[in-house]
């Protein structure tokens, strides 16, 4: 029997010669540059054979990976969307994305209300966190935290603002004579969530009430809000975040609010989905859904 090329190999080599490059590869794949690297080793000593002239960190098709592209990639969109068509003969399930950290702190607690809503659709999650082809990903509805410019072409409505608020453990409060959030940036540490996305959220919030931003500290800077937010939890220091992320550890006590609240200028929530979408029943239910949730947590944050 021939020895078969793997698949996750075909797919490294077909985003690399796309991307021209390594790393932009590994971002598009959702896997580690040395992933990357070593899936096209791999093929490379299977066929015997370089398909890639390498120029620093671009990489280029030579004349066998151009005659092996023209090939490969045509038919590894056939498996894709064979595999494609056969989900969507499910009209039940979705695939809804949205970053990790709503994932993790607003979508699984809000799953058992879902289910008793909609009992007959299945949503899988996915956490991809840049622009992306919602159809080449398998994406049916994307939660999207960002702007609507980054989404034209798609049906785009806003589902609500965007909040940000510091926060902090209850156990730095007890030492404090005062619960001002000055008095909390000149006692304890900042905490900073440094990826693109989130660097400038202590700015906005600090100018907005007239604080000056504090300097960065070591060991409390972290590339995503779900590590500061376990951070925060763990009484390591104070956190400007997303009152999304933490608004159920909020009302259970485990985080406490301090000063008040900052509407994000440059971000907000919305529904994102192709336009074709919005006559299945399943995308619609779950639309009113999102719309419901996001109404009411502003409802109830307004409450005395």
């Amino acid at each position: 029997m021939r020895k078969l090329v793997p698949l996750k190999s075909l797919y490294a080599f077909v985003a690399v010669a796309e991307t021209g490059s390594m790393t932009d590869a590994a971002e598009v794949l959702h896997v580690s540059h040395s992933a990357v690297s070593q899936a096209i080793k791999s093929l490379e000593s299977q066929l015997g054979l370089a398909l890639f002239h390498r120029t620093g960190r671009r990489v280029e098709l030579n004349r066998n990976g151009r005659r092996y592209y023209r090939q490969v990639a045509p038919a590894l969109e056939q498996i894709v969307s064979a595999g494609e068509a056969l989900q969507r003969q499910n009209p039940h399930r979705l695939t809804l994305n949205m970053v990790n950290s709503l994932a993790l702190h607003w979508w699984i607690p809000r799953v058992p209300d879902f289910q008793a809503l909609a009992p007959h659709l299945d949503i899988r999650i996915s956490t991809l966190t840049h622009v992306f082809d919602l159809n080449k990903e398998g994406v049916d509805v994307a939660l999207i935290h960002g702007r609507p410019d980054d989404w034209q072409g798609y049906h785009c409505e806003q589902l609500g603002d965007d909040e940000l608020i510091l926060v902090c453990a209850p156990s730095l409060l007890d030492t404090d004579t005062t619960r001002t959030a000055a008095a909390l940036l000149s006692a304890h540490q900042p905490i900073f969530v440094t990826n693109p996305r989130r660097e400038n959220d202590w700015q906005i919030w600090c100018e907005a009430n007239q604080l000056p931003v504090p300097a960065q500290r070591h060991n409390l800077c972290f590339t995503a809000s779900v590590q500061a937010v376990q951070a925060t939890l763990r009484g390591l220091g104070i956190l400007v975040t997303h009152r999304l992320f933490v608004r159920d550890e909020i009302r259970q006590g485990l985080l406490s609010e301090i000063g008040p609240s900052v509407r994000n200028p440059y971000q907000s929530f919305y529904f994102v989905c192709q336009k074709d979408k919005l006559v299945q029943e399943s995308v619609l239910t779950l639309r009113a859904w999102l719309h419901h949730e996001f109404r009411q947590a502003g409802e109830s944050e307004h409450l005395p």
